[in-house]
Parts: structure tokens; C-alpha cells; sequence
């Protein structure tokens, strides 16, 4: 496909993220990552598995850091479901940041609701390729099930240029089984379906994080029915 071509597809396929989760997806997700009764089966695996894969975040860094001395980036913050509890576990800074406005407004609301202290927060509306800055660790959970493997292994890198320590992410991982039900429609169900779903493969993201001089330090595999997500940690060999 020629390069302008597909800068075009890239383009319409982000109108598209945008405008979902500005709208119909905001309220369908915002629904899911809450305390909300009305969530279908699906939806409540969902809710289960996204928080199953914040809370191993959670315990991996307060098992190897004292966070009062550590600035983080979470991109694609989405409601804050990883970004409140860091705060309130003693985060220095944490910079939230979603491709959706809707969500950054939304993540705001909910650290003013919970008394948060709005001061180790920055709050801004962005894509994973325009964001900016140096950070000790950079999260991005759940959000490369948007991005294509090529597009997904270059997000990394640039995420890597960010980090000064540590990078965490989560990606819907390439199975044969996962494969087959995304063609039958049963992987990414619901409304959703507006925007592409993508799987990717763990030793592409890897290397791609090894061409930024990091290494990997553990992965893991979390799962529920309609939720798969590969989490894995990398730590740079030599700090900047």
C-alpha cells in the first residue's frame, strides 16, 4: 500500500476511535470501569478482567518502588482506572492523558469526587504519537487493541523515548483461538464494533522495546470471557 495511502487509513481509523469514545463509547465504557449495576454478562467480564490487570500493575510497582519519588505517564488513561489509584497510593505526579476528551473529563471528575490532590495531576487530551515529556515510568493499558502490529511496535518505541526507567503495557495478545473469535465477531463484542480490534504478538512489542535499549522483566496473561490481556513490564539497561 503506498505510504500516503496508508497515512490516510491511519487517519480515518483515529476519526473514528475519537468520535466512538467521545460518544456511544465513552457511555458504554465509563459504564463498564465503574460500580454500575447496569453491565451486561460481557460487559461485568470485562470490568473483571480490565481491573484484574490494574491491580497486578499496582502490586508490581509497590513491590519495587517507593512512588512518592516516581512521575508517571498513564496514556490512554481512559476513566482513571489506573491513574486515582496511583495518586492515591502516593504517586509524585501523574500525567493522564486519553485520546478522548469525554475520558480525560471524566477522570478529572472522578479525582475530585474521591478527594484527590489535583496537583500531582496533569490532564490532557492526546493520541500515544503527540504525547511529549520524560517520565520515570509510562503505562498504556488496553489501548494497542487500536493500533496494528507495525503501528503498535512503533508506539512502543516512542513510548520508550518517555521513560527514563520503566515501561507497562497491555495488549490483546495473538492466539489461533483469539484469531479465530475476532473473524466470528465474538472477541471485541457490542457496539464496540465501530472501531477495528487488533491482536498483536508479544515478541514483536519485546523487540521493539530492546531496539530502545530496554529489557523484559516479567509478563503475564490475563483473561475472562470477552477479556484478554497481555501485560508485560520492561525496564531500560542503562537509565538516562
Amino acid at each position: 500500500m503506498p505510504q500516503e495511502q496508508l497515512h490516510e487509513l491511519k487517519q480515518a481509523e483515529k476519526a473514528e476511535v475519537v468520535s466512538y469514545f467521545n460518544g456511544m463509547g465513552f457511555d458504554r465504557w465509563n459504564r463498564i470501569y465503574s460500580d454500575s449495576g447496569e453491565v451486561n454478562k460481557v460487559q461485568r467480564n470485562i470490568r473483571l478482567g480490565h481491573q484484574k490487570t490494574v491491580d497486578d500493575v499496582l502490586s508490581w510497582l509497590n513491590e519495587s518502588e517507593d512512588l512518592s519519588r516516581v512521575s508517571f505517564c498513564d496514556a490512554g488513561c481512559g476513566v482513571g482506572s489506573l491513574s486515582l489509584p496511583l495518586a492515591a497510593m502516593g504517586a509524585a505526579s501523574i500525567a493522564a492523558s486519553d485520546i478522548s476528551q469525554a475520558m480525560v473529563d471524566e477522570t478529572k471528575r472522578r479525582a475530585i469526587e474521591k478527594g484527590l490532590d489535583l496537583t500531582k495531576f496533569t490532564f490532557k487530551t492526546s493520541d500515544l504519537e503527540n504525547l511529549q515529556g520524560s517520565f520515570h515510568t509510562v503505562i498504556c493499558l488496553d489501548v494497542f487493541i487500536h493500533y496494528p502490529q507495525e503501528a503498535a511496535e512503533e508506539m512502543v518505541r516512542h513510548l520508550c523515548d518517555l521513560s527514563e526507567r520503566r515501561l507497562i503495557v497491555s495488549f490483546a495478545p495473538y492466539t489461533p483461538m483469539l484469531a479465530l473469535l475476532k473473524r466470528i465477531g465474538q472477541f471485541f463484542p457490542g457496539p464496540s464494533k465501530t472501531t477495528r480490534a487488533y491482536t498483536l504478538r508479544e515478541e514483536g512489542i519485546v523487540n521493539a522495546a530492546r531496539d530502545s535499549g530496554f529489557e523484559l522483566v516479567r509478563s503475564k496473561l490475563n483473561k475472562a470471557p470477552f477479556y484478554f490481556s497481555q501485560l508485560v513490564e520492561l525496564k531500560r539497561l542503562n537509565k538516562k
